[in-house]
C-alpha cells in the first residue's frame, strides 16, 4: 500500500507541474499549413544579389580655341546711307543691290526680283527684271508699295525690240518696298514682283531719303 501511495503522490506532483508549465510557458508560433506544389518546374529562389553602384568617372573634352585665321569674323552692321546716292548696282544672280553714296562706305541690300528673273525683259507680263544701264526718273511716295524709285524703262531700244516682236515692252519698273498690305517689318519671300526690284520697307526709306533724279542704276544678269 505504501508503494501505491508513493506512486499516486508522484503522479499528482507531475500533473501540478504540467499545469504550471502550461500557464507560464510562452505561446509557440503556429506552424504554417503546407502549400500544395504548383505545376511546372521549380527553381530554388536565389538570394538577392545587389551589385555595387558602378559609375564611370566624368570625362570632358578640352575646349579647343581655333587660331584667329580660322575663326569667322563677327558680322558688322553696315553704316546707313547718310549722304546723296551716287550709283546703284543690281546683281540679279546674287540677289544683291549695292548703293554708293557721296560720303561714306557703300551699302548692300538683299533683293527680290520678278517672278521669272532669268534673262532680260522683252515684253509686258513676262515677269523678268530688265538688264542694262538706267536712270532714276521719278520718286513716288504714293506707290502701291512702300515708296518707290522709278527707272527709265522702256528705253528706245526696248521699244524697238518689242515693236519687232509685235508686243508691248511693258513699263513701271521700280525699286520699291513691300506691298502696302504687308504689315511693317515683314517681307514677302522669294522672287515675287512683276519685274521690279524689292527691298524691306526700312531699306527703301533709307534709299529714298537720299536718292536723286538722274542717279545711275545698272542692272546686271
Amino acid at each position: 500500500m505504501k508503494r501505491l501511495g508513493a506512486i499516486f503522490s508522484a503522479l499528482c506532483l507531475a500533473a501540478a507541474l504540467w499545469g504550471l508549465w502550461l500557464i507560464w510557458a510562452p505561446p509557440s508560433a503556429p506552424v504554417p499549413a503546407p502549400q500544395p506544389p504548383a505545376a511546372g518546374w521549380h527553381w530554388p529562389r536565389l538570394p538577392d544579389l545587389r551589385l555595387p553602384d558602378l559609375r564611370l568617372p566624368e570625362f570632358r573634352l578640352p575646349r579647343i580655341t581655333l587660331p584667329p585665321v580660322f575663326q569667322r569674323p563677327a558680322a558688322r552692321p553696315e553704316t546707313p546711307i547718310a549722304s546723296p546716292v551716287r550709283r546703284i548696282l543690281v546683281e540679279k544672280s546674287a540677289r544683291r543691290m549695292t548703293v554708293w553714296q557721296e560720303n561714306g562706305p557703300p551699302r548692300t541690300f538683299r533683293i527680290a526680283l520678278g517672278f521669272a528673273p532669268e534673262g532680260d525683259k522683252s515684253r509686258e507680263g513676262d515677269g523678268r527684271t530688265p538688264e542694262g544701264t538706267f536712270r532714276i526718273d521719278r520718286l513716288n511716295r504714293q506707290s502701291a508699295y512702300h515708296l518707290s524709285l522709278g527707272i527709265d524703262y522702256p528705253q528706245p531700244r526696248h521699244r524697238e525690240a518689242a515693236r519687232r516682236l509685235g508686243v508691248s515692252p511693258g513699263g513701271d519698273i521700280m525699286i520699291h518696298g513691300q506691298p502696302n498690305q504687308v504689315p511693317d517689318g515683314y517681307r514677302v519671300k522669294g522672287d515675287w514682283t512683276a519685274g521690279c526690284i524689292a527691298v524691306d520697307n526700312a531699306e527703301i526709306a533709307e534709299i529714298f531719303a537720299h536718292a536723286r533724279i538722274g542717279t545711275e542704276v545698272e542692272i546686271r544678269p
